[in-house]
């Protein structure tokens, strides 16, 4: 548990750190990022392209100079460098999606005090939604993950690997990277049905769509076609309950050929459950969010992969940019 100088300063700075979350979540849902990549804007100017009120384009404008995500200059309006790099839809880097979820997610955190108080979701789970917030759910971890498999996949070689399982891989990213990585692997990613024609995307947009295919079918009560060398679980147990979660690593074991890897990766709390802080905020969400989701701790997890028969239990040595880490095991020998 960390340590911190609360008083009421900070703990006011806390209370009203969400004005600066949705003045970025109006930014990015209005586009403002975009129009501002072409050139600098006046307000006015702004609010003719946006087609939104002059005074409220000038008070967020302000307000996003105010926290350095753009710059003013004689009336007019500039990005910042990071501001080009990741609030820009045409950025390789763009992470608007994954903004846009968090402010789809709003709403129901500010009911988290009747999930504690009853132990039940405020919202639908974002698998399961439709339209824009399915689309930026699914885009979000998109964004997400394309900013950690590039890191990943160096941390984690696959040579001699032939056949991955990307379990409730969501749009492949996964995937494609640890096969840009490793010519003579191949992949199968396995979701939802509806998450298809993101995925199939996705992976045409790589030129992967020889090695990668998609596999339709719910992780819970389908079954996994084929044998695979290696399993890739990224972000799907903690939106199951601990049955679910050991009966997802079960079949995913059942998958693998002998010496089959799997891997894990997660928001990991320590054994004590009371940190790191985002895997520790983030169980709350799956409070808010789902029937029985929850951060795991290393220890539950390295439980769960023993009862599965898993040897070789491992942390592997990284970190990702929300304190998620990856634990690593072999199929056991019986």
């Amino acid at each position: 548990m960390s340590t911190f100088d609360w008083h009421p300063g900070t703990l006011l700075q806390l209370s009203g750190s969400y004005w600066q979350a949705f003045a970025l979540h109006a930014a990015v849902k209005l586009g403002l990022f975009n129009i501002l990549s072409k050139e600098p804007l006046t307000a006015k100017a702004a609010s003719q392209v946006l087609e939104t009120d002059i005074d409220g384009t000038e008070r967020l404008l302000n307000a996003l100079s105010a926290m350095a995500l753009i710059q003013k200059k004689e009336r007019r309006y500039a990005l910042t460098e990071a501001a080009r790099r990741y609030l820009v839809e045409a950025s390789e880097e763009y992470i608007g999606y994954l903004i846009l979820h968090h402010h789809h997610l709003s709403s129901p955190w500010t009911r988290l005090d009747e999930s504690v108080r009853t132990g039940g979701p405020q919202r639908r789970s974002a698998s399961f939604s439709d339209g824009p917030q399915r689309e930026a759910f699914l885009m979000g971890m998109f964004n997400q993950a394309m900013q950690q498999a590039p890191v990943v996949v160096e941390q984690i070689p696959l040579g001699g690997r032939e056949r991955l399982l990307d379990f409730g891989g969501g749009p492949g990213t996964y995937a494609i990277h640890f096969c840009l990585r490793n010519p003579d692997l191949s992949a199968t990613v396995f979701d939802l049905p509806t998450t298809r024609p993101f995925a199939e995307k996705t992976i045409s947009r790589y030129g992967l769509s020889d090695r990668i295919r998609f596999h339709p079918g719910d992780f819970i009560t389908d079954e996994i076609d084929g044998q695979y060398d290696v399993a890739w679980l990224s972000h799907i147990l903690h939106g199951e309950g601990e049955a679910d979660s050991r009966k997802l690593i079960a079949k995913a074991v059942a998958s693998l050929s002998p010496n089959g890897l799997i891997f894990i990766h997660e928001f990991i709390l320590d054994d004590n459950m009371d940190g790191p802080l985002f895997p520790a905020l983030f169980s709350l969400n799956m409070l808010i969010g789902t029937e029985k989701g929850q951060s795991y701790s290393e220890k539950q997890l390295r439980q769960m992969l023993a009862e599965a028969g898993i040897d070789k239990i491992e942390r592997v040595p990284y970190q990702g940019p929300t304190q998620s880490g990856i634990l690593k095991g072999i199929v056991g020998q019986g």
